[in-house]
């Protein structure tokens, strides 16, 4: 199904809120506990799956729902709908620091590969569905890039990137890049893991064992705080021995976290 065209507003600096604006019947669909606010005539609906093929029947479905299992995504997402008059406004907010990047589909080839928890939102009728890498290495030592998800469609997608965001365009080029760091590519851009460097590097350089290699050509979205290096930290900090300040057990988690 062609995907309902939304206008939208992005409001914030690093703790962002994308505010989509819906016609009468339109809706936009968005992971569950994402929604910061809606406007009066804007109805939601908990379902199984993005709504995108609604004649594909309850195998489908249950495929569907079993690869975001697998994934530890929610099975649900919820559909916003304006079934009011007049145009309505419903805002999605980011999960923690950084950018809401909206990708027009139709622009990206109809396709844009991402990191499985940087969805947001996106317009009815866009798919959703996750891309295993398709190489052995990948599945062994990709972490995090090992498991990514798939949009396609020819409407407005909306993803969060984490930190500062880096736009590259590969012009049949190649960039090696920390796996959690790569947060979006379109079609056109091959992706591998590649061990990094010589055995001393490896054990020492603090980089991790292996690298995400980009090739292609494409357009590549990079992230300079992916989630999992946020509660990396985050955890470090807060074990016993960790990072301290000043009047505080924990340094400035405990003055984040009112512990005085």
């Amino acid at each position: 199904m062609n995907s309902h065209e939304v206008d939208y507003e992005i409001f914030g600096d690093d703790m962002q809120i994308v505010e989509v604006e819906l016609d009468p019947g339109e809706v936009v669909i968005a992971e569950a506990g994402a929604m910061n606010y809606m406007e009066d005539g804007i109805n939601f609906e908990t379902k199984m799956g993005d709504g995108s093929t609604p004649s594909g029947g309850m195998l489908g479905s249950l495929l569907n729902v079993g690869k975001r299992v697998l994934t530890g995504e929610s099975i649900f997402m919820t559909h916003f709908s304006n079934s009011g008059q007049g145009k309505r406004r419903v805002a999605f907010a980011a999960p923690y620091p950084g950018k809401i990047i909206p990708i027009d589909l139709a622009l990206a080839g109809g396709e844009l590969i991402c990191q499985k928890d940087a969805f947001l939102c996106a317009a009815l009728g866009t798919n959703l569905d996750i891309a295993f890498n398709r190489r052995l290495g990948a599945g062994f030592f990709g972490g995090e890039g090992f498991i990514l998800q798939r949009l396609r469609g020819d409407g407005k997608a909306f993803v969060h990137i984490g930190g500062t965001v880096i736009k590259r365009e590969l012009n049949n080029e190649v960039l090696r890049v920390d796996t959690g760091c790569i947060a979006a590519f379109t079609p056109g851009i091959d992706y591998d893991i590649e061990r990094a460097g010589g055995l001393k590097s490896m054990i020492f350089g603090g980089e991790g064992l292996f690298l995400a290699t980009l090739r292609g050509t494409g357009t590549v979205y990079l992230q300079s705080l992916p989630f999992s290096r946020l509660a990396e930290r985050v955890m470090r900090a807060a074990r016993p021995g960790g990072s301290k300040g000043e009047g505080s057990a924990l340094g400035p988690l405990g003055d984040m976290f009112g512990d005085k």
